[in-house]
């Protein structure tokens, strides 16, 4: 009997797009896992379309009506720790896993019995050639700033900075539970939980083979510029962070 693991997919307002995340997770070559879907208290059908999906694996949905992307993250993590799940992964209502994304997060989370980043590229369905080379730069070079920032090479932290996607990652029950969790706030908080996980613990590893097709509408909703601030930890100033 393997691992017993739970994919967490928190969604607002995606009733337009979870159906193909549904579907990649239904297409994943391991599907010995059970789906959770925490509903972040939508207003469109993005509920009962996660509700009607039939897949090879167990589905439930949950309402979470605090607001923000970490209170759905968190309230689906501490959901299926209390279920019994022992291996945790997330990804979001607007991506698409590669069919190995559940296995290779299995594997990784096997290996290192800590936190697993994966590796994000951009939908092929939303910018050509030229938008998805500026993601692939943004990545990159909030990677880079990433590791050379002050504030993440302090010594309290037990393991180097490395760039960790939210909607890419796989973590054991017990360092979630260990590190304090998601942040209960609305996006960002990928790099406060990074790092409450590197305060915690130096078992965290990078798996090139967990992949996950990441929504770039942020380009088009904040521009080049207000985008790679975003990517740089600047926040979305005057914008929300709800990108549509």
């Amino acid at each position: 009997m393997s691992t017993p693991l739970w994919v967490i997919v928190p969604a607002y307002n995606e009733a337009a797009r979870i159906g193909a995340t549904l579907d990649a997770l239904a297409a994943q070559t391991d599907t010995d896992f059970t789906l959770l879907v925490v509903d972040n208290n939508s207003t469109d059908e993005t509920a009962e379309i996660a509700s009607d999906f039939r897949g090879p694996f167990p589905t439930y949905v949950v309402i979470e009506r605090e607001k923000g992307v970490g209170c759905a993250v968190d309230t689906g993590f501490r959901h299926a720790i209390a279920a019994g799940a022992q291996f945790l992964a997330r990804t979001d209502a607007d991506c698409l896993p590669a069919p190995g994304w559940v296995a290779a997060a299995r594997a990784a989370l096997t290996e290192s019995r800590g936190l697993a980043c994966g590796r994000i590229t951009a939908r092929h369905d939303e910018h050509g050639f030229a938008g998805r080379a500026f993601f692939r730069t943004l990545v990159v070079l909030a990677a880079s700033f990433g590791r050379i920032r002050p504030a993440h090479r302090g010594p309290e932290f037990k393991a180097p900075y490395r760039m960790h996607a939210g909607n890419n990652m796989a973590i054991t029950a017990e360092l979630y539970e260990a590190c304090g969790g998601m942040p209960r706030r609305p996006s960002p908080t990928d790099r406060t939980f990074l790092n409450r996980v590197r305060r915690t613990s130096p078992a965290i590893v990078h798996s090139r083979h967990m992949v996950v097709a990441n929504s770039t509408r942020r380009i088009k909703a904040y521009g080049v510029l207000g985008t790679a601030k975003w990517y740089l930890d600047k926040g979305s100033g005057t914008r929300t962070a709800d990108p549509r």
